[in-house]
């Protein structure tokens, strides 16, 4: 089971050093099968953050290993003081709730055992940029909203503090690869030091990869390591972003620009291109014991690849057809909705607690009411 909670602060949102998210996937007495975390750190930059947290089954596993009801915690971390600020100086954070989007998916064991050593023989160097002029595809403002891209040069434009993102279907033995693109802001002379972030997300939106870039005012280029081929055995590597590749679906780009750029070079939306690439030859699939949940993730399709091409997705249209339901995460009720998760109040200050029962889906996103820690 990979859980995956996204907060979403609002545009202006003030923030300090500590502040982030805990998720936490927890049994019936409270023991943590798993944990993660993200905090926006020195930057102060209020920006979409996520955090992910896995169950693995299966009788090797002490605890966490059975069926039954488990419980996803989400805490909202904090601090007054910033170690790079004094507490005579330092302006408390932000008290608005935060937007969270949540995803849970299921992927079973294998049929029989498969190998246990990620791959060797790859192509690492830095793969070529996509060539071309840019199409316009706005990006959206979540997960949920990612606008889907095939391979090409898009074109979009992002104002300081917004984050863009976009979705590209990736299929078994198939490799990703992405450049960023900035162009010239109104004014040149200043400087913001990792201005510019794109993060890689795999299709259970754990991180991958990041890289940023300094801003000052010209164009600038930011691309994304070199990516191994999509395999089921990626995931006994020891770097992350080796073993994030370890299967097949939609990967998310998220593209984010730093607020103090608005300061210091105006308040322009500044134009971006993303060049992407999807080369390698498709592969089969591992044989699964069971049906993933939901059962069309860790697979690609035509209709995928047709969702990519015409660009399904946005702030505008996701969710509307059956390309956008599957290509934004949205999930409805029956047909595939074995599993519910069921939230309690509130993501203020506090924390949310959520059940987790049996075999599932959900996707969902939603503003929380404030509570009290």
């Amino acid at each position: 089971m990979y859980v995956s909670v996204t907060a979403l602060p609002a545009l202006g949102s003030r923030v300090v050093f500590a502040d982030g998210i805990k998720v936490s996937v927890q049994d019936a007495d409270g023991f943590a099968c798993d944990f993660g975390s993200a905090r926006f750190g020195a930057a102060l930059d209020p920006r979409p953050l996520t955090a992910s947290a896995v169950r693995r089954g299966g009788p090797q596993e002490r605890r966490c290993g059975t069926a039954g009801t488990y419980y996803v915690v989400v805490e909202r971390t904090t601090s007054s003081r910033s170690p790079v600020e004094s507490s005579l100086t330092e302006k408390p954070s932000s008290p608005e709730d935060w937007d969270l989007e949540l995803s849970v998916a299921s992927e079973p064991a294998l049929a029989k055992a498969g190998p246990t050593t990620p791959p060797q023989a790859w192509d690492s160097a830095s793969p070529e940029p996509h060539a071309g002029v840019p199409l316009t595809r706005e990006g959206g403002s979540s997960f949920a909203t990612a606008r889907a891209l095939s391979a090409g040069a898009w074109a979009d434009r992002v104002r300081a503090g917004q984050t863009r993102y976009y979705r590209v279907p990736v299929g078994w033995g198939r490799r990703l690869s992405a450049t960023l693109e900035i162009g010239s802001g109104a004014r040149t002379g200043d400087y913001v030091t990792s201005a510019l972030v794109m993060e890689l997300f795999n299709p259970v939106r754990s991180r991958v990869e990041d890289v940023d870039a300094a801003y000052d005012g010209r164009q600038r280029t930011a691309s994304l390591p070199p990516l191994p081929p999509v395999a089921h055995e990626n995931r006994y590597d020891a770097l992350n972003r080796f073993s994030g590749m370890r299967f097949a679906g939609w990967y998310y780009l998220a593209v984010h620009l730093h607020p103090d750029v608005a300061t210091r070079f105006g308040t322009d939306a500044v134009g971006l291109t993303l060049r992407v690439n999807v080369d390698g030859e498709y592969r089969p699939g591992p044989a699964y014991a069971g049906t993933p949940r939901p059962a069309d993730a860790f697979t690609i399709t035509e209709s995928d690849e047709s969702a990519a091409r015409k660009g399904v997705g946005g702030d505008g249209s996701a969710g509307s057809g059956a390309d956008g339901d599957r290509a934004s995460g949205a999930s409805g009720e029956g047909g595939d909705t074995a599993m519910k998760v069921l939230a309690a109040a509130g993501f203020g200050t506090g924390t949310v607690l959520l059940a987790v029962l049996g075999m599932w889906r959900a996707v969902s996103r939603r503003r929380t009411s404030r509570t009290s820690a």
